[in-house]
């Protein structure tokens, strides 16, 4: 059966997201239908308002704040020495909620299951470093790797911790409060708070 273009061309557009297949996008689509204009406008504008989102230039979090820096990044309280590398926004998003962790973050981008950083990651790599010589004078305090405790984590932590092993003190890994082959994205408050404070 031909649908409008208008619906296939936004089931298209729904279906290129995380964990949404095409069935399910056009059901997607026939949901917003049936919502009327009201909401399709207002989804619209929360679509069109991503354009105003900038990424930091510190850790790549985003924020929409005049400056080039997030509000973590530009926060005077927070410790400057003391830098959590985590894989993607949600899980800085999981740890900032506990309340725990007073420092920094850099996002590292997904964790490639070929062992081999694409170019991106590699230039956040070199900027993590510039920054850590421009900011800490070669040395930080301490850089936590807050990965999945899954091999794949475990890999590229071991990876990374010989490359920033001259700039910084001590290199840590968030405790195993963590359930091996979890995600920190899903992990509750008291969970992630554990791991925090235990880390190795």
């Amino acid at each position: 059966m031909k649908l409008p273009n208008a619906i296939k061309n936004l089931a298209d557009h729904l279906s290129e997201l995380p964990s949404i297949g095409p069935r399910q996008a056009t059901r997607l689509a026939f949901y917003l239908i049936s919502r009327g204009a009201n909401e399709i406008r207002g989804l619209a504008d929360a679509v069109s308002d991503i354009n105003n989102i900038k990424i930091c230039s510190q850790c790549f979090f985003v924020h929409q704040n005049s400056g080039d820096r997030c509000d973590i990044c530009g926060n005077p309280s927070r410790r400057r020495d003391v830098i959590m590398i985590v894989e993607k926004e949600t899980d800085l998003i999981s740890v900032e909620n506990t309340g725990k962790f007073l420092g920094r973050y850099f996002i590292i981008g997904p964790i490639p299951k070929t062992g081999v950083f694409e170019d991106v990651q590699k230039l956040r790599i070199q900027n993590f470093k510039n920054n850590i010589k421009k900011d800490l004078g070669g040395m930080a305090e301490e850089i936590i790797f807050g990965f999945n405790p899954t091999s794949l984590g475990d890999f590229h932590a071991s990876l990374l911790s010989k490359e920033f092993q001259p700039l910084a003190k001590k290199i840590s890994r968030l405790g195993r409060g963590l359930p091996t082959g979890g995600e920190i994205e899903f992990a509750d408050d008291e969970t992630l708070s554990g791991a925090l404070e235990h880390r190795a």
